[in-house]
């Protein structure tokens, strides 16, 4: 047995593994140890530690991430000198393994937030038409419950206008582990849009089946882990994708967005009324767009004005309960600039008047707890 001042090499060792323990993959969130990621571990007598460590693909492109989280914590063990991080590739047979271990046995991926006792909370973000700032809503509704410490993904829904990868500054590709996708996170988000997996700004030319497929892929095959809140960014309208999700994720929510414009708040009731339909719980209506705020402190209504309440009273009516007006968010043109930027103006400018609008809306959609309040535990009475 080697000796590093006062240590023993094996005391060392032990060392190491213990801090690999703390070691977190970037995409499952998981310690390597459990992930059966730590290929081997060796100490030296003059403190140089060397870590072999299975990447989950070749070209994985969080290699440099989980090599640096390697380094970081294994040298901050006593009695280390030096790191050297060698890494390597899983077999099929352990990338088979490691799909067992996050997802069971099951050939066939279900959809979690669909099965009874999912906890997350599902909102669709849907508007009647176009142009309304629904993406711009969803992103910074992401960003701001992410900040609050939530785990929140983003499903861009939207396969003919996808744009939330821009917002959101998710640059990364996803990653495939045997039929599990794993998403890129950008700002405490984990993302998935269509526009990850096609070349450029190629447009997607496809029909009803195939939109079903792909959203259902987006849902199923893809690793979430344990969410919070997932926000599905709706394309505008009433169309196969509304269609789709409501089939997929019966408990979804929708969170309506309109204009003030009354012709777009017209439209906005049609695309809220498709709850009435498919059983869906609204959760209520915010206006984009309200106001512009001038430098002498007047406003502008350059859309009109009460377009939102007018949708939230008429759903309100439709469906027999209360539909709230969440939020009014004012024009601001740097909501467009942080957007095109990839920071979402919650997190570049809080003090913004349309963040603090927006960061509103996120907490009164986040108030009601997680739990298991309200659900159908499926628990019958025992006769006696």
């Amino acid at each position: 047995m080697s000796v590093i001042g006062n240590t023993s090499t094996e005391t060392v060792e032990q060392g190491v593994r213990a801090a690999l323990g703390a070691v977190e993959d970037p995409e499952i969130h998981k310690p390597i140890t459990e992930l059966g990621m730590v290929k081997s571990v060796a100490v030296s007598a003059d403190g140089l530690a060397q870590v072999g460590v299975y990447l989950t693909v070749a070209g994985c492109p969080m290699r440099e991430t989980i090599t640096s989280r390697v380094t970081d914590a294994v040298s901050k063990v006593p009695g280390v000198s030096r790191v050297e991080v060698e890494l390597d590739v899983m077999s099929d047979e352990q990338r088979t393994e490691l799909r067992k271990s996050l997802r069971g046995d099951t050939e066939e991926p279900v959809i979690p937030f669909a099965q009874p006792g999912s906890l997350t909370r599902v909102f669709c973000v849907a508007s009647g038409k176009g142009g309304v700032g629904k993406s711009s809503v969803t992103v910074n509704l992401a960003a701001a419950m992410a900040q609050r410490g939530l785990k929140v993904g983003v499903v861009d829904a939207d396969i003919y206008g996808h744009s939330v990868p821009r917002m959101l500054g998710a640059a990364d590709r996803p990653t495939k582990v045997e039929n599990m996708i794993m998403p890129p996170q950008s700002h405490g988000v984990k993302v998935i849009s269509i526009g990850m997996f096609t070349d450029g700004n190629t447009p997607v030319v496809w029909r009803g089946p195939m939109l079903h497929r792909a959203l259902q892929q987006f849902l199923a095959d893809v690793f979430w882990g344990d969410l919070d809140v997932l926000l599905l960014d709706l394309p505008p309208g009433t169309g196969d994708i509304a269609i789709s999700t409501a089939q997929l994720v019966p408990n979804a929510e929708l969170l309506v967005v309109t204009t003030p414009q009354q012709a777009a708040a017209e439209v906005a009731e049609r695309a809220g009324s498709i709850a009435l339909q498919t059983r869906q719980r609204l959760a209520g209506v915010v206006e984009n767009m309200s106001w512009m705020e001038m430098p002498d402190g007047t406003r502008m209504d350059v859309f009109g004005t009460g377009g939102g309440q007018t949708v939230a009273d008429s759903l309100s009516r439709s469906i027999g309960a209360t539909v709230p007006l969440l939020g009014q968010i004012p024009l601001e043109p740097k909501v467009r600039e942080c957007g095109d930027d990839g920071t979402p103006i919650v997190l570049a400018d809080p003090d913004a008047a349309s963040a603090k609008a927006l960061n509103g809306v996120a907490d009164s959609l986040t108030s009601r707890a997680r739990g298991l309040a309200g659900m159908s535990l499926n628990i019958s009475p025992v006769r006696k």
